[in-house]
């Protein structure tokens, strides 16, 4: 069987790394406009990056554009290696379930 990443596997930071990797590669993209294309509270969406951080699969940076604060968060290429072999993962599970389904309807 193959194996999920528990850390990407959660819904929410599922969900970041899937925003992030649609990027390209050395893209970043703002704190905020992450956090309202997912719907989430600054506080819920600096604690999902801070264990993504944590893994490696992104970097935050912090930063100022005319004296106001700015945090950019990008993937890094472990992380979207992490991703990439998570959706293989979750691939894998569904060719299996689906040939599971098509050999039951056979019989």
């Amino acid at each position: 069987m193959v194996e999920l990443n528990p850390l990407i596997h959660q819904p929410t930071r599922l969900r970041i790394m899937a925003a992030l990797v649609a990027l390209d590669e050395g893209d970043r993209v703002e704190f905020t406009f992450l956090q309202n294309l997912l719907g989430l509270t600054p506080g819920n969406l600096s604690i999902h990056l801070q264990k993504l951080e944590e893994a490696g699969y992104v970097v935050v940076e912090k930063g100022f554009v005319r004296r106001r604060p700015k945090t950019w968060v990008a993937a890094t290429p472990e992380g979207r290696e992490a991703f990439a072999a998570h959706v293989d993962a979750l691939e894998a599970i569904l060719r299996q379930a689906r040939g599971a389904a098509e050999e039951e309807e056979g019989r």
